[in-house]
């Protein structure tokens, strides 16, 4: 039954999509075909419309007051309130707000020789009054024939309608796209979560909650721009493509150059080139960018993601908390517009200093257990095996204490804390701390269990690094697919000689998942990455 009905539904569907070819097919044939328009003059939004028209009436009925009806009889209390609809109207049309505006048509209503319409654009939408005595009877049969979904600029003047409506009235409608396809059903909007990640643009079309997530998106990369511009950083672009993916523990996507006959990676991170510039004498650099990790995929991962990375001569990983704690409250501020934000019914609160804890201060305070007293690799892993922490045979101490901080503790970082003095073992590109060389000096900042950034003291000593990434080598000997690889050139950058340098990486569609209050990942990445319809289950 559920199979006839799916066949009914589709049948429906195809004479609809038919129905529409067929009015485009006469339009063309009466030389209206729409699609040969290359440009309309649109002058306002939506939105504008109503900000112009709410101010001008503000303006010109200044003191006018609404008449009372309290203890008048049914009918003459219309009398009186259309009469001062009537009036208003009259002033207001005597000094008309003219208008042009584009969008989708959303809804339609004929009445005969009237008909409403809502146009939809990027700010919002509008309700506009179409007249067949104002626009001739040609276009208004024209109109009549329209279909949801269609494009349509407006010419017209702003009023406001007897229930309080602020629309168009029309004085010309050009058709500037006809819509061959279905949307769907107004009421309901694009619910199916797969339809919507793989047709983002009905998505966009059909709910608003989506289309301001994306807006917020692009302010979010704006105000991070005019942060940093704020603190003279230099936004760059380093290479996409590269022989050698280091800079973070992930396996790398691997493809094939031709022209050069060699295999390449796409880059896993920003941060050897970025690095690489600071050498070359450009202090404060950063860039923007896509970045490809050959993992699974999550509600908070996906194999390409959003990377800023940003690297400051001079200082160390207290400038970077600095930097990153001063960011997040700015973003706060200009994105949200209070330094308190809520996500899933819980309030962050970015106006507080942001609490700082060591690893091992942070395992103690929810364990109990101080690694700073483990003496060894084996009593590491005995206490692992105590707390049932899985682990494998080639990890050492440092391993087991970040995997304990995984489990116990993560989950417990709500409000903005930054985890501090990573073990060495699992930090190849962080400067030894001076006063414990097995920790380093690196920081991550937690909010809402989220690991939000990844910062250093950046290491610069050549020699120390070279013995790191040959430790990487060995863990990839010994079968750790995400292991880094010695990178000789940036070895011979070091050696010509990096300044003390504080270097962080942010992670953009996480960030913006918190500040939209966004449940997936996949909600904020305009076209996520998706399983191919006809592949293979």
């Amino acid at each position: 039954m559920a199979e006839q009905n799916n066949k009914g539904k589709d049948q429906d569907l195809n004479k609809l999509q038919m129905v529409r070819r067929e009015k485009l097919a006469d339009l063309q044939a009466a030389g209206k075909d729409p699609f040969v328009i290359t440009k309309y003059d649109v002058q306002q939004h939506s939105a504008d419309v109503k900000e112009m028209y709410t101010a001008h009436e503000a303006e010109l009925l200044s003191g006018r007051q609404t008449p009372s009806v309290e203890d008048l009889e049914e009918a003459e209390k219309r009398e009186v309130l259309n009469n001062d609809y009537n009036e208003r109207r009259a002033i207001m049309d005597a000094s008309p707000i003219n208008v042009s505006i584009a969008g989708r048509m959303m809804f339609k209503r004929v009445m005969g020789k009237a008909s409403f319409c809502n146009i939809q654009d990027l700010k919002g939408n509008i309700q506009v009054y179409v007249a067949r005595d104002q626009i001739g009877e040609e276009s208004y049969a024209d109109f009549k024939k329209s279909d949801i979904g269609d494009i349509y600029g407006v010419k017209g003047y702003a009023f406001r309608t007897k229930t309080g409506e602020i629309s168009i009235h029309a004085e010309e409608i050009t058709l500037l796209s006809k819509s061959l396809q279905i949307l769907p059903e107004k009421f309901h909007g694009l619910t199916d979560t797969d339809m919507r990640y793989r047709q983002r643009y009905v998505d966009l079309i059909m709910n608003q909650d989506s289309k301001e997530v994306f807006i917020k998106r692009s302010q979010i990369l704006k105000e991070i721009r005019n942060f940093l511009a704020g603190r003279d950083f230099m936004e760059v672009e380093t290479p996409m493509l590269v022989s050698n993916a280091g800079g973070a523990a992930a396996r790398p996507f691997e493809t094939h150059y031709n022209a050069l006959n060699e295999d390449v990676k796409l880059r896993i991170s920003l941060e050897l080139y970025l690095k690489r510039l600071i050498v070359g004498g450009l202090e404060r650099v950063y860039e923007i960018g896509r970045v490809f990790r050959n993992e699974g995929v999550d509600t908070r991962h996906n194999p390409e993601f959003t990377l800023m990375e940003l690297y400051q001569a001079y200082t160390d990983y207290y400038g970077m908390m600095e930097l990153t704690e001063s960011m997040f409250r700015y973003l706060a501020e200009k994105v949200c517009g209070s330094t308190k934000i809520s996500y899933n019914g819980i309030e962050i609160d970015f106006g507080k200093p942001f609490e700082r804890l060591t690893m091992v201060d942070a395992i103690k305070k929810y364990t109990g257990v101080d690694f700073d007293q483990v003496a060894d690799d084996a009593e590491a892993k005995k206490i692992a095996d105590e707390h049932h922490v899985e682990y494998e045979e080639r990890h050492k101490k440092g391993d087991i204490v970040n995997l304990f901080f995984e489990e116990f503790c993560e989950e417990k970082l709500i409000q903005p804390t930054f985890i501090m003095d990573h073990p060495i073992e699992i930090s190849p590109l962080t400067k030894k701390k001076p006063s414990d060389p097995t920790k380093v000096e690196r920081f991550e900042l937690f909010i809402n269990t989220w690991e939000m950034c990844n910062a250093y003291s950046e290491l610069n000593d050549p020699i120390d690094q070279r013995e790191r990434f040959a430790a990487q080598d060995a863990n990839a000997a010994a079968g750790d697919d995400e292991a880094e690889h010695t990178d000789e050139d940036f070895l011979n950058a070091l050696e010509i000689g990096m300044p003390p340098t504080g270097g962080i990486g942010y992670g953009i569609d996480r960030l913006v998942m918190l500040l939209t209050d966004s449940q997936a990942i996949r909600d904020v990445l305009l076209f996520p990455t998706m399983k191919s319809l006809n592949s293979e289950s």
